[in-house]
């Protein structure tokens, strides 16, 4: 047995997962720190995940009747037992995913993060009273809960994403099923083991509150076409979120759609570029690129190409390559070798297409059965081809221009719209970048990087990243249902608009 495998074998049992769950199953899990298969995963029988879709639409009818702030107090138990467990998780997170330790615990952090906004939210899911044209009538609206939450959830944020959905479904009095990518089973088990442990402290809930499936394509595409669960939220790349939104817009379900991202920085000539290096760097080669929100594209103002990129090329030349696991390391692996295969693919496009590519190429570090990369630096000569594309690898496509017209009208002009930013001091130059005028994105940042997002923000995007919204601000709607209320507590009965429907008495 390796070190690795005892290592994960460790955490499971410490985090009360039983052994049948990850041992002696047919879902083969490996990590892409050595690429070696750690456990064998039972998968949900199709039978299994209609029955959990059962109970979860029972828990739903007497979970959505608890109030607010007592479903809150279930979630509040939750970031307890996860700050406990911040420490293993976090580690399982770097086992399983391939993340630098302080990545693994960063994501764990996000969801005690989302844990404590969320109570406090479970006190705030206010309507609002309007002034009604009528006299003595009261015209409001309030809210309830939807019912079964779906969450499909990617490997590359294998637990975070989890709990933006679930503490917020919670607290709204929604029930849950989880169907996390095939590819990161442990973690989710682990979630779920934790999540136990803070029902066991609160008390009594109901049956299938919180319910796991863990299969391939078909079990997702079981969840999503489920009349009994009205909202799916669905997290991961753009064809996956298409083929979800289309099952389940035609029984007229409710899709949150968080899905790809070809995200771009401008950086103008009054750019900080100390700033600028730092924030490029981490964006464009953090998680080895595997972010919804990594710097795929740098938009550089011509009069300070050369004094940025030059620095960049000796940056990416230099970052430390390495098993994750290992102190220095800031770039480890990609998930699998079909992430390699996608990437050389985009690099040769990119060759063929006019483009200076710097890095790319295969750093063996564990042997062949891991797929370690250098980040690629490409200067492109118009943005055409692969930079039009995500390649969810560390691969960051460089472009000139002139006019800030130009650098906005470039980064727009992609089929995504999920995070962007722009490096610049100029006031003027920042308020039309985030006019109406300016970025489409969901996120537009000045003077920081398109990764890091804070959980008190809605985090999602417009084109094809889907449209969703998840974690801060009003997301919280989307997994309840509105409700419009007229009251009159008069003696007359005025129609609106001024109607006149006299029958007599």
């Amino acid at each position: 047995m390796s070190s690795i495998r005892d290592e994960v074998t460790s955490i499971m049992e410490t985090l009360g997962v039983s052994a049948e769950l990850y041992q002696g199953g047919t879902l083969s899990v490996r990590t892409p720190v050595t690429g070696e298969i750690v456990a064998s995963v039972r998968v949900t029988s199709a039978e299994e995940a209609s029955a959990a879709i059962g109970r979860a639409a029972t828990a739903f009818r007497t979970w959505r009747l608890v109030p607010g702030p007592r479903r809150g107090e279930l979630v509040r138990l939750l970031g307890n037992v996860l700050r406990e467990n911040k420490d293993l998780l976090g580690r399982l997170v770097s086992l399983e995913v391939g993340k630098i330790p302080s990545e693994g615990l960063g994501e764990v952090q996000e969801m005690i993060d989302i844990c404590d906004f969320a109570v406090g939210l479970s006190r705030q899911l206010c309507g609002q009273v309007i002034q009604s044209e009528r006299p003595e009538h009261r015209l409001m609206e309030q809210w309830h809960p939807l019912g079964v939450v779906g969450i499909i959830s990617a490997f590359n944020f294998p637990v975070a994403v989890w709990s933006w959905n679930a503490a917020l479904a919670l607290i709204c009095g929604d029930s849950i099923v989880w169907k996390p990518s095939e590819k990161t089973p442990l973690t989710a088990l682990a979630t779920i083991a934790l999540f136990k442990k803070a029902i066991a402290e609160f008390g009594e809930v109901p049956e299938g509150l919180s319910e796991l499936i863990i299969g391939e394509a078909e079990i997702g595409k079981l969840l999503s076409e489920d009349e009994r669960v009205p909202v799916v939220s669905a997290t991961g790349s753009t064809r996956m979120g298409r083929a979800v939104a289309e099952v389940v817009a035609r029984r007229f379900g409710r899709s949150i759609l968080e899905l790809g991202g070809n995200n771009a920085s401008i950086v103008a000539p009054s750019a900080d570029l100390e700033m600028t290096l730092r924030a490029v760097a981490f964006g464009a080669m953090g998680t080895a690129g595997q972010r919804c929100t990594t710097l795929r594209r740098l938009i550089v103002h011509s009069s300070v190409y050369d004094q940025l990129i030059p620095r960049l090329r000796q940056v990416y030349a230099a970052i430390q390559i390495g098993n994750p696991l290992e102190e220095g390391s800031l770039v480890g692996p990609l998930v699998d070798g079909a992430a390699f295969t996608a990437m050389q693919s985009s690099l040769e496009a990119a060759r063929k297409a006019g483009g200076t590519v710097h890095g790319g190429e295969r750093v063996l570090v564990n042997g062949e059965e891991s797929f370690y990369v250098r980040p690629a630096l490409v200067e492109m000569p118009s943005q055409m081809g692969p930079v039009l594309e995500e390649t969810f690898a560390p691969i960051l496509y460089v472009l000139k221009y002139e006019t800030p017209a130009e650098a906005i009208a470039l980064q727009n002009n992609v089929a995504q719209g999920l995070s962007s930013s722009l490096f610049s001091n100029d006031l003027r130059e920042v308020e039309v970048y985030l006019s109406a005028a300016g970025s489409d994105c969901g996120i537009a940042n000045v003077n920081i990087g398109t990764s890091g997002a804070e959980i008190g923000g809605a985090f999602g995007g417009e084109k094809e990243t889907g449209g969703g919204r998840e974690s801060g601000s009003d997301a919280w709607k989307g997994y309840m249902r509105r409700q419009t209320n007229t009251i009159n507590y008069g003696l007359s009965l005025p129609l609106a608009q001024g109607v006149k429907f006299d029958v007599g008495s």
